[in-house]
């Protein structure tokens, strides 16, 4: 088939009108993308550099997931500690509450004067009947014998008793109880007055005692150790000798490590007491001791978890400034400029307009032409 001849006018506005159809066809492209360059054809460079970037952004939107919970963890250490030292405040109360119940220890006057106390408390010994006496301590009673008891084994079975004390001295008998306890010697037995023959039979009230606050403060260290077992976060539980590690780049080589501690009772140096603890001042001052101690432990750790805090939440705010300066810088490279591109739509359509009407000039020309030679 023989070639067409176009004229070069013809050629030239054909040409054209390639050119900005090529040029409409890449801005519709760019204003429907949003996207100046969508692959590396468009821009080699700035395609493989914009895709560096985001991936870059995107890794850190992760770490941002793993540093959300490192805070949220912190604070659940951190509001532990602060309910723990609320706990320890309410021990201490207890302590000083105890401290404040004033008794009267080993003073309660219970004192039988006999002029033998060998010849007195004989009736122990020789007694042959199932005469005996009772004698109640806060309640407990405790059953004392006559028959086949010696003088020293009364004096014996009598401090044998909890809280309670005996011994024989000089002409007398003197018996005592601790920590503001209430006693009382009544006969009992067969024919029993063994307790009024040796003057014992009676009650002795040694004032309150400290028995029910110790109760109380065993049971607040018992709700320090269940607090602490409660204060965790996805399974992490700084308070029960867990570890945190917070990343704050992608490879690992910028993190925190913060080491988590053990504050239960025990792991606070708090331990239950027992009433002989709190019937002296000074254990209960000893214990008021641990407290303080405690008390200045969680404030120290409660130190250390919000300095850790602080850093993690500074991080985590850089690393979201990051984030945004990556994606802008990645939108620099690869994103459209919409105005500028509205605009050079509207001057395409423009100039594809007079090109159209160009090669309609060029074609009338040649008619023109065709029709001389006719």
């Amino acid at each position: 088939m023989a070639n067409i001849a176009i004229s070069s006018a013809v050629r030239e506005n054909l040409s054209s009108l390639q050119n900005t159809a090529d040029l409409l066809q890449q801005t519709t492209k760019r204003l429907s993308t949003g996207l100046k360059v969508s692959s590396p054809i468009d821009n080699p460079t700035s395609f493989f550099t914009a895709q560096g970037l985001n991936n870059r952004a995107s890794d850190l939107s992760t770490l941002q997931d793993n540093i959300g919970l490192a805070v949220e963890t912190l604070n659940a250490a951190a509001g532990g500690i602060d309910s723990l030292a609320t706990l320890v405040e309410q021990a201490k109360s207890t302590a000083n509450t105890a401290l404040n119940t004033k008794v009267k220890a080993n003073d309660f006057a219970a004192t039988v004067a006999v002029t033998d106390p060998t010849t007195a408390l004989s009736a122990f010994a020789n007694a042959v009947s199932t005469e005996a006496i009772t004698v109640t301590v806060d309640g407990a009673a405790t059953v004392i014998t006559a028959k086949a008891l010696t003088v020293s084994k009364f004096v014996s079975s009598l401090n044998a008793i909890s809280g309670l004390t005996a011994k024989i001295s000089g002409t007398s008998l003197a018996l005592s109880a601790t920590n503001g306890r209430s006693v009382t010697v009544a006969n009992s037995g067969s024919g029993g007055s063994l307790g009024s023959d040796i003057g014992l039979a009676g009650t002795f009230d040694n004032g309150a005692n400290r028995d029910s606050l110790v109760t109380d403060y065993n049971n607040l260290l018992e709700q320090i150790d269940q607090l602490a077992n409660d204060a965790s976060f996805n399974g992490v539980n700084l308070l029960k000798g867990d570890s945190l590690t917070a990343k704050f780049n992608e490879d690992g080589s910028s993190k925190l490590d913060i080491s988590g501690v053990t504050f239960n009772a025990s792991g606070l140096g708090l331990d239950d007491t027992t009433t002989s603890a709190f019937s002296a001042d000074s254990g209960i001052n000893a214990v008021v001791a641990k407290l303080d101690t405690a008390t200045n432990t969680l404030r120290s750790q409660s130190s250390s978890f919000g300095n850790n805090l602080a850093v993690v939440e500074n991080r985590q705010n850089f690393t979201n400034a990051l984030i945004s300066v990556l994606e802008t810088g990645a939108g620099g490279l690869t994103l459209a400029d919409t105005n500028v591109e509205g605009a050079n739509l509207l001057a395409l359509q423009t100039r594809q307009s007079l090109g159209t009407t160009a090669l309609s000039l060029s074609n009338q020309a040649d008619q023109a032409v065709l029709s001389f030679i006719r």
